[in-house]
């Protein structure tokens, strides 16, 4: 499992995070989770499934990247 957690301040102050991480699926597919929201509440969430870690690592840096793209800083 690898995960990244990032986050930023909104104007209104309050925390608010993003989470990608990679990891293996039961059915030996790799999976990308990612999750965002503001701290303390109901997250919300998508997961990817990838034939191999390669393909996985490519889609969650872009996701990743993004996200600092749009002001989020890794913690």
């Amino acid at each position: 499992m690898i995960e990244c957690l990032l986050y930023r301040t909104s104007q209104a102050q309050r925390q608010i995070f993003y989470r990608v991480e990679i990891a293996m699926n039961l059915f030996s597919e790799v999976s990308v989770l990612r999750e965002w929201g503001t701290a303390g509440g109901r997250p919300k969430a998508v997961v990817q499934c990838f034939g191999n870690l390669r393909e996985a690592s490519r889609a969650a840096d872009i996701h990743r990247s993004r996200a600092e793209r749009r002001g989020y800083l890794r913690s």
